[in-house]
């Protein structure tokens, strides 16, 4: 009889959690993963980074038409109508494709789906509905669940005020759409409900928008969310919300203090952030605590200070992003198998899905100063000429070098494109290049990468096109 019933058990689906499983059933192990919903994928499937990218592609399409867009490429319309619960079923079908494939991809590399609530009976078992299953080591990939808001409850089932899943799900177009939270979530949200016909309006507790992007890249994506028809109201804190029937009424203070002012809306987004999900898990009974942030501490193969328990994602520290996760899933895993593991924390992307897209990787400008002398180079998108053509003149792409050693510390880009382009910048970073080695990278024209060629030019003080 095996000491085991497995090798490993992943506790939670996302998109750590389902990687991680996948790729140690490939490298020949016995493998279970624990989930809870009816679907496999975690938040980031099925209520967060694909439905919300359905919505923002889906939005953007109707704005095209509904806004002239298309009639200045000689496209001609009648009267355009926002059929809403046709583009929900549109999210709907993208979720459902995509959790069915991580199902169908579960069953070919043979790796068990433990369904319900996973909580440590001890550090190598795990109880399941009811069931106890025992692995050699237990990887906790349980991701993260929605901050909430002192003073401002949020109810998805009434729709007045809701977090990003009721946001996702609302079944009409709110009239006044109040986002509490500059951050990637609120305005990736408000963008989608802005396009659709809502007034928006976005409370952020910081000076800026975009908290934890490059200097540059806040003060400009102020500028295009405003031209887009965002009301901001910065450095503004929400301290207080009451709902009567269907509006919500919202009390608004200075950050730095002052007069409080009320806001009224028939829907409120609250999107300060996320947290660790931990709770549930029973670390208490395996004596494994968590830090001031909520985190789970572990060291670089991924270990807690538990034997046999290891955690990635969300619930660790670092940024709280589905690739992030991903990588980590397969690092563990080959750690796990091999005792070798890779994931350079350095070089992780974020992107922000708004029109233009916002994206960096490595260090902002700001951070890079801090460590030492630099050399910037920054190229704008209304000089690219494939931006130009397809009307898209917001934005620039930004590349931060050492200035002794001419190695890329970071690159921040806004364009219609700034998610696939940062790809070509992290590569870069990945293999430890230079600006010239990039500046001298032939790149096709004409494309919207080739902004990040200028850029890298301009390090070196000689683009061409401005």
């Amino acid at each position: 009889m095996a000491e085991y019933d497995y090798d490993v058990i992943f506790i939670g689906a996302g998109p750590g959690g389902y990687v991680g499983a996948i790729r140690t059933a490939q490298l020949g192990l016995k493998t279970a993963c624990v989930e809870a919903r009816e679907t496999l994928g975690g938040t980031c499937l099925n209520v967060g980074c694909i439905p919300s990218k359905a919505l923002l592609h889906g939005s953007e399409k109707f704005a095209e038409a509904a806004n002239g867009t298309l009639a200045r490429y000689g496209i001609k319309l009648g009267k355009v109508e926002l059929d809403l619960a046709a583009l929900q079923a549109d999210k709907a079908e993208a979720v459902k494709g995509l959790t069915g494939g991580i199902e169908f991809l579960f069953k070919k590399n043979k790796v068990d789906w433990l369904k319900g609530y996973g909580t440590f009976k001890d550090a190598h078992t795990v109880t399941v509905a009811g069931k106890d299953y025992t692995a050699k080591e237990v990887v906790i990939a349980t991701g993260s669940s929605v901050t909430p808001l002192p003073g401002v409850e949020v109810d998805n089932d009434k729709g007045v005020i809701v977090d990003s899943t009721g946001a996702l799900a609302l079944s009409k177009v709110p009239e006044h759409l109040v986002v509490i939270g500059g951050g990637v979530i609120g305005l990736e949200m408000g963008s989608v409900w802005r396009r659709l016909g809502a007034k928006v309006t976005v409370v952020e507790f910081l000076d800026q928008l975009l908290p934890g992007m490059d200097g540059d890249v806040r003060k400009e994506a102020a500028k295009i969310f405003k031209k887009q028809g965002l009301e901001l109201k910065l450095g503004t804190k929400v301290t207080a919300a009451s709902v009567k029937g269907k509006q919500a009424t919202l009390t608004l203070e200075p950050a730095k203090g002052g007069p409080a002012e009320t806001l009224e809306a028939d829907c409120v987004l609250v999107a300060i952030g996320r947290r660790p999900h931990t709770a549930g898990l029973g670390l208490d009974k395996i004596g494994l605590d968590v830090n001031a942030r909520g985190q789970i501490e572990t060291g670089p193969d991924f270990r807690t200070k538990v034997d046999g328990v290891r955690a990635i994602g969300d619930v660790i520290p670092g940024p709280m992003l589905a690739h992030k996760a991903e990588d980590e899933g397969i690092a563990v895993a080959e750690y796990i198998a091999t005792g070798v593991g890779i994931v350079n924390h350095d070089v992780i992307p974020g992107v922000v899905y708004t029109n233009p897209e916002f994206a960096g990787v490595g260090l902002t400008e700001e951070q890079a100063r801090e460590k030492g002398e630099i050399k910037v180079g920054k190229f704008p998108m209304m000089a690219n000429s494939r931006a130009k053509t397809n009307h898209e003149p917001d934005g620039f792409v930004k590349v931060i070098a050492d200035a002794k050693t001419d190695k890329v510390l970071g690159v921040w880009a806004i364009a219609s494109l700034a998610g696939t382009m940062i790809a070509e910048a992290a590569l870069a970073m990945e293999f430890g290049a230079t600006s010239e080695d990039i500046a001298y990278t032939c790149h096709a024209h004409p494309t919207h990468s080739e902004a990040v060629k200028e850029a890298a030019m301009g390090v070196m003080g000689k683009p061409i096109h401005i």
